[in-house]
């Protein structure tokens, strides 16, 4: 049988990702007693990035607000491959990074497209703090960048004890 979220993720018919390799040296996401915390995630998929440069210059937000859901998928990608998905009890901080033209300021705007889809997924459990910051250039120029803290519920895990 399907745990919580598993069940949720089939019934919005999302399928979580591969695990995105990392470009450089580090590992997708760590576990610290009961929290596990992601690293920078950015939009691959399949191993690429679908659109590349800074949001309000090279691309519309819009497109950067699906980005960053795509970010959010590949984190909880992350999550999932280290202690699965139905180990989250809650969404606990939303770290997202938005490579900005200089007269770009809709941030928290991008960042609502990882937000959103944490909010579907979990509800009251992805009520989340967040932070939405813009920067003028990330990783392979990607246009968006997320990092995910989840707090775990307690299970049958050495770890736990």
């Amino acid at each position: 049988m399907a745990g919580q979220w598993t069940a949720r993720l089939a019934e919005l018919g999302i399928e979580l990702p591969p695990v995105a390799a990392p470009v450089a040296s580090y590992v997708p996401a760590l576990r610290v007693g009961d929290q596990v915390w992601t690293s920078g995630q950015l939009p691959l998929v399949d191993g690429t990035l679908p659109a590349t440069g800074k949001v309000g210059a090279d691309l519309e937000a819009e497109e950067a607000t699906r980005l960053a859901r795509q970010c959010a998928l590949n984190a909880l990608a992350a999550v999932d491959d280290l202690v699965g998905i139905d180990r989250v009890a809650r969404v606990v901080k939303l770290v997202g990074f938005v490579s900005s033209a200089p007269d770009f300021t809709a941030q928290p705007a991008v960042v609502n497209g990882a937000s959103d889809l944490i909010g579907e997924i979990f509800g009251e459990a992805g009520a989340h703090a967040r932070s939405a910051v813009g920067v003028a250039v990330l990783p392979l120029d990607a246009p968006v960048e997320l990092e995910l803290v989840v707090e775990l519920a307690p299970g049958d895990d050495p770890q736990d004890d």
